[in-house]
Order: C-alpha cells, then sequence, then structure tokens
C-alpha cells in the first residue's frame, strides 16, 4: 500500500485514533538513532517534495490547513 494512500486513510481516523496511531509510530521509532531518524525525515522531505512536483499532492497554505484540521476536530 502507497504511503499516500496510508496517510489519507490516517487522516480521516477521529483525533483520538490519530492520536494513538502517532504515538505508536513514534515509539517504533525509538530504538534509531538520532541521525537514522535525520535520515527518514529527509528522505520523507524528498518523497513530498518529489510529489510536489510531479503533480501527485497539491500544496496548502498554512491558512487551509488550519481550517481543515479545526473541521476534524469538531
Amino acid at each position: 500500500m502507497k504511503l499516500t494512500v496510508i496517510e489519507r486513510e490516517a487522516l480521516d481516523l477521529p483525533a483520538q485514533d490519530r492520536a494513538r496511531l502517532a504515538q505508536r509510530l513514534l515509539e517504533s521509532l525509538d530504538g534509531l538513532s538520532e541521525t537514522e531518524v535525520q535520515q527518514h525525515w529527509l528522505e520523507e522531505a524528498r518523497c513530498r517534495a518529489e510529489e510536489l512536483d510531479q503533480g501527485i499532492v497539491a500544496p496548502v497554505t498554512a491558512e487551509q490547513l488550519d481550517r481543515r484540521i479545526q473541521a476534524r476536530l469538531k
């Protein structure tokens, strides 16, 4: 399953479930060194930039993101 699909599905979860998922994902990184964690974030940034460049995803402004978050928390 593609990461973008997983991300979309995860963002559709209720806030409490998203928080639980986020916690479990963070805990899964505990065994990594700081350098490894930084490398993973760098790779994630590269993937996201590539998706933007290819038009797979569209950028959103901070205001749009805030509205989306507020709508999901209601």
